[in-house]
């Protein structure tokens, strides 16, 4: 038990929960990037709203300005490769992080093709809290596959669900 938790202890701790990845998709032809997150949800119905913390020092963050057009996309089962472009293993960036998938321009925003679900956003509001910002999304579109299982993070790995 840790009374007075570190940073580090503090994360290594959050790897417990399971987390449905999604990759967030913002900027456009050489300044378009993303990032996966683990934090997203619901935040309302209606209207349809949702929201993702997004790490400041993240190179998307300065994209997710009030207004922008963003892709919200849930990673399917056979997606771990979309992930781990968007992860930035192995160094990518940028653009580069769209290659090996299909990708679809819904109002201003770039869909995975195939995500179990996929929201063409812009952003409502950015809150800064601490390292993060909380981007809250409105949703002007939606696309599904949900025959499309899911990809998870759990403990430090991606998994895939069928």
């Amino acid at each position: 038990m840790t009374d007075q938790p570190d940073a580090k202890s503090f994360r290594d701790a959050m790897r417990a929960f399971v987390g449905n990845c999604s990759v967030l998709t913002v900027g456009a032809c050489d300044e378009a990037t993303g990032l996966v997150v683990t934090s997203g949800i619901s935040l309302s119905a209606d209207p349809a709203l949702i929201l993702a913390c997004v790490n400041r020092t993240s190179s998307s963050w300065p994209l997710f300005s009030p207004g922008a057009a963003f892709g919200w996309s849930s990673l399917g089962a056979a997606h771990q490769g979309v992930a781990e472009r968007f992860s930035g293993f192995g160094g990518v960036k940028g653009p580069a992080r769209y290659a090996g998938a299909d990708w679809e321009s819904v109002a201003g925003a770039q869909l995975l093709v195939g995500a179990p679900t996929a929201f063409a956003c812009t952003v409502d509001e950015k809150i800064d809290r601490a390292t993060h910002s909380i981007i809250i999304g409105r949703i002007h579109a939606i696309r599904t596959a949900p025959e499309t299982g899911a990809l998870i993070y759990w403990n430090g790995q991606y998994r895939s669900l069928s």
